[in-house]
């Protein structure tokens, strides 16, 4: 099961995992609270749902959603998993303990509270938008880094990741893109859902920023006379692997080698001016590459 964890019980793992779990689930209740709920935003998931019931009933945003992410953490345990489970449990308690906590503290009022002119209320309106999404972005992602979710429709993001490969931040937009729409039902109010947007668009990149880190790495494929020499500085001076592949060019049907390397953006820019200067007719192909796993670089049981 993808998504299953095995930390032993108070391993050096165990403690890290739950650090991340907990620490997201502050960090997500925190972006709730400061940002989306006092304007009325609705940011996808149960908690978006809650949010409008709040202004439209008064009912209190953690509990409205506490009793949506029930039946949903059922559906995630049968899906994801026994362990996948008991994090998700936690996460569903947490959070709301976390907006309870800092409702207790701080009140309900805006981190940035607006003036009473209209022009100075949409300023406020967009910047709590877009620093709620970067909130709501990190504290997700910590969480999702933790192999578990935040309960209510990231469960969905989660059960479709799974069986669809498509990014979760991806997911996490599209499913919550739908939900904010209710916005406009609730209020009449198109501009609700637009800001929300923002906040969702925002908060799935920064997802993927957490999980996948914000390292870029290059693929490089490099034809060369001098591979040779490519090779000492490869190896030598940037202190990397690669692999020599055998080739044939299609055009002479000349036998030629071709040099495979994985490198970070600044070590390829590095063997990048190098090779112009030992073989300025080198054909190089640099292509983004995801995710690397394996010896220096990621591990392949980190997940």
């Amino acid at each position: 099961m993808g998504f299953v964890t095995k930390e032993k019980l108070f391993s050096k793992d165990f403690f890290i995992t739950y650090a991340w779990l907990l620490g997201g689930c502050f960090v997500f209740a925190l972006g709730a609270v400061m940002f989306a709920e006092p304007y009325g935003f609705a940011p996808g998931g149960t908690y978006g749902l809650s949010m409008v019931f709040h202004h439209l009933w008064g009912w209190e945003t953690e509990v409205a959603a506490l009793c949506m992410d029930i039946p949903l953490l059922l559906l995630g345990i049968y899906f994801l998993g026994g362990m996948f489970g008991v994090k998700t449990i936690i996460c569903t308690f947490a959070i709301p303990a976390f907006m309870w906590l800092i409702h207790q503290t701080y009140g309900y009022a805006a981190l940035l509270e607006p003036e009473i002119t209209e022009r100075s209320l949409l300023n406020e309106q967009l910047l709590s938008a877009i620093f709620g999404g970067i909130v709501y972005g990190v504290g997700i992602g910590m969480i999702f880094k933790a192999r578990a979710t935040s309960g209510g429709s990231d469960i969905i993001s989660m059960i479709l990741n799974k069986y669809t490969h498509i990014s979760l931040g991806t997911l996490v937009i599209i499913v919550d893109c739908t939900i904010t729409l209710t916005t406009v039902v609730a209020f009449g109010d198109w501009r609700l859902p637009m800001y929300s947007w923002i906040i969702v668009f925002i908060e799935g990149k920064v997802i993927d920023l957490v999980i996948d880190g914000a390292t870029v790495h290059k693929t490089l494929m490099i034809v060369t006379d001098q591979y040779e020499t490519v090779k000492q500085v490869i190896l030598n001076d940037i202190n990397r692997g690669a692999t020599l592949l055998p080739a044939v060019g299609m055009y002479k049907g000349e036998k030629r080698n071709m040099i495979y390397t994985v490198l970070t953006r600044r070590e390829m820019m590095v063997l990048r001016h190098r090779i112009a200067e030992i073989d300025p007719d080198a054909f190089i192909n640099i292509m983004d590459s995801k995710e690397i796993l394996g010896k220096g670089f990621k591990s392949l049981q980190e997940d």
